[in-house]
């Protein structure tokens, strides 16, 4: 039996084309997988506060060395980094916004990179050798977008900071096992969005 943490990012709901690849995901997995239990954390309809200075005076300090004052500031951020770790498999559904990631998963993200929770230096010190604490973990990434050629060797990878960069920190984490799976052209519409719908839905079911 795994655990499966369901991430949504879209600031839409029932028009969120990410939420529509999220839902597919989870009713497909349970057909396949029905003893898995499915958690769901909502981070774009719902906010995530951004970090802030009180967060930065809580986090750098080692968890027996917190005053209550400063513990205050990491309670969130605690229970969303123990919910995180706590799953096997994590499905992230996220559109792209101005080439990049919702402000909401931008702010969960920063929940999450957590100085020896979540990561740490080899070293114990600031060496630039960055190690994840995260392991034997997989990670689904269903994103959708307006536009297309954002994949590897496209035309418009270059300007991809959506995927790329969660593959990235989340790597940073320890979670290496990472699929990515991108529905192109919504802004388009008509039958070439069609298209791309079927063809990603397809590619969903045979996961």
């Amino acid at each position: 039996m795994n655990k499966v943490l369901i991430i949504n990012a879209s600031v839409r709901n029932e028009r969120s084309q990410s939420r529509k690849l999220t839902q597919l995901f989870e009713e497909n997995w349970q057909k396949k997988h029905p003893n898995d239990l499915f958690t769901h954390r909502e981070v774009g309809l719902e906010e995530i506060p951004p970090i802030n200075e009180k967060w930065i005076a809580s986090a750098f300090v080692q968890p027996n060395e917190r005053t209550q004052e400063n513990q205050s500031g990491v309670t969130l951020s605690d229970a969303l980094v123990k919910e995180f770790k706590a799953h096997d498999i994590y499905v992230l559904g996220t559109p792209m916004y101005n080439w990049s990631i919702p402000s909401g998963l931008k702010a969960y993200i920063d929940q999450l990179m957590r100085i020896n929770e979540t990561w740490k230096f080899r070293s114990g010190k600031p060496d630039g050798d960055y190690v994840g604490m995260l392991e034997n973990k997989k990670m689904f990434i269903l994103s959708s977008r307006g536009d297309t050629g954002y994949g590897e060797n496209e035309k418009n990878e270059h300007m991809n900071f959506q995927t790329t960069y969660l593959k990235f920190v989340f790597g940073i984490m320890g979670i290496k096992d990472i699929s990515i799976i991108s529905l192109d052209n919504e802004e388009f519409g008509g039958e070439l969005f069609e298209n791309s719908k079927k063809e990603i839905y397809q590619k969903m079911e045979r996961i």
